[in-house]
């Protein structure tokens, strides 16, 4: 079997649109989100959300091709971009057909499709995009990123809702592991923070409507929470075969050890309350990595900060780790970012890796009055050095779609 490590990284978030000010952010502790102004929120309960700012679309693709593409398009080509370039590669030393992309979306074009539908009822078929459904359906992304790199190998995009950024990372892995692939893009991307999407979230009460304080308003295992954060952005990863990164001399980040999935079997959008999915996804992960529960040195919480997400993950991890549970350094990136449904795994992904390259744990900001049923060491409020080796990221989605992978340093 083939080792597979990591030679490249884009993200764009509402901490920043490259690496080293989203990293910087991160362990400052900053926070992402702000008032929406991107749509008129005066009939919404939840006006806050994490934005990405100052991102030009037509500068980096041209604004002919960025009118065609819906807003997760750009994102992912975006944080495509980033990645190649970090990543040394040349199209002329790939073999075309040994390198894919796995890079998805939970939700695809809506803001695409919610304009279209406007001016349908507006003003008729006549103004209906016909772009429109290739701008739409959530597999554009991987299928751009495929067109530009000419990467003729697998390609997919999986919708396992926010746990698709750890899916198409792992199911990359296996790809390489295996040898069917030598290198993969792999990630996700989302826009969807938009008045329709607002509202079915904030009707379902499961926003936040800390409007008056937005940099308080994510806030994982505190007792004082009242739902998640929507947010938006894309992390894109360049996974790559050992043999194939040594071969070009790459300089390589990280090592992909470990990958898990599992389904709660349970509920459309409530977590397992006794974490079994999360447990098994978990478990599977460091099976597959094979390394004991002894061996992690750090947890990428998903916490989305709900109630009963928080809650379950904390069982969890208390169900695999046992008495040492409380010895490892948790940490939730969401609390700065926000949730980036499809594309949180790949964001999230990116700051396990260069915590363990630094000895830096982010903090899970907001951290004021502990949920006495979340009691783990959640690294509150300040980042945290401390020696890493492997890390845990967690991931889990909507139907009970759970995913975990396993980073290590590369030595």
């Amino acid at each position: 079997m083939e080792r597979v490590v990591i030679t490249g990284m884009g993200v764009i978030s509402p901490l920043g649109n490259d690496i080293e000010t989203f990293w910087g952010n991160l362990i400052e502790g900053k926070s992402g989100i702000s008032t929406i102004n991107t749509f008129d929120t005066t009939h919404h309960k939840t006006k806050i959300a994490g934005l990405v700012k100052d991102f030009d679309a037509d500068a980096l693709l041209g604004r002919k091709e960025a009118r065609r593409l819906d807003p997760f398009c750009h994102f992912a080509m975006a944080a495509a971009e980033q990645a190649w370039k970090q990543s040394g590669l040349d199209l002329d030393t790939i073999d075309p057909e040994r390198f894919g992309v796995y890079v998805g979306s939970g939700v695809g074009g809506i803001e695409t499709l919610i304009h279209n539908v406007d001016l349908f009822r507006e003003r008729g078929p006549r103004k209906v995009s016909p772009m429109l459904v290739p701008a739409i359906i959530s597999n554009m992304a991987a299928a751009q990123i495929s067109i530009k790199y000419q990467a003729m190998g697998p390609s997919m995009a999986p919708v396992t809702a926010c746990s698709i950024g750890n899916t198409a990372i792992g199911e990359a892995f296996r790809l390489i592991r295996y040898g069917s692939a030598d290198v993969m893009f792999a990630g996700g991307a989302e826009s969807g923070v938009n008045g329709v999407s607002l509202a079915s979230f904030e009707n379902a009460t499961a926003l936040s409507t800390r409007n008056n304080e937005p940099e308080k308003s994510s806030r994982p295992f505190d007792a004082n929470r009242d739902g998640f954060v929507m947010a938006e952005g894309a992390g894109i990863l360049i996974l790559e075969s050992l043999s194939h990164a040594v071969a070009r001399k790459a300089q390589i980040f990280a090592e992909v050890i470990g990958y898990g999935a599992s389904s709660d079997a349970y509920h459309i959008v409530a977590s397992h309350p006794e974490g079994k999915g999360a447990y098994l996804a978990m478990k599977s992960a460091l099976r597959d990595a094979a390394i004991s529960p002894k061996e992690i040195d750090v947890i990428s919480a998903h916490a989305t900060s709900t109630e009963v997400g928080d809650r379950s993950e904390t069982l969890a991890i208390k169900q695999l780790f046992g008495p040492i549970a409380n010895q490892i350094p948790i940490t939730a990136n969401k609390s700065m970012t926000g949730h980036l449904l499809g594309a949180a795994g790949g964001a999230e992904a990116i700051a396990l890796v260069k915590s363990i390259q630094e000895g830096i744990v982010p903090p899970t900001i907001n951290q004021e009055q502990p949920d006495p049923l979340c009691d783990l060491d959640y690294v509150p409020n300040d980042a945290r050095k401390a020696d890493l080796l492997i890390g845990l990221s967690n991931s889990f989605g909507f139907g009970g779609h759970n995913a975990v992978i396993v980073l290590k340093k590369y030595l």
